[in-house]
């Protein structure tokens, strides 16, 4: 019998180097931002691309 999987839940957890959230300037957060985002599109569309390659079997 067949698994159909509905629902798909990630948590991802990013732990920052210590001693490093002290020493940050308010300039230094929009470059955390921007790596943030870019982090976070380049895992949806990893994902993305898994959930398309299980559809073509």
């Amino acid at each position: 019998m067949p698994l159909e999987i509905r629902e798909l839940h990630i948590k991802v957890t990013v732990n920052q180097p210590q001693g490093s959230s002290s020493a940050q300037q308010p300039s230094d957060n929009n470059n955390n931002g921007d790596e943030k985002e870019t982090l976070i599109s380049q895992c949806v569309e990893q994902v993305m691309e898994l959930i398309n390659n299980k559809k073509e079997r």
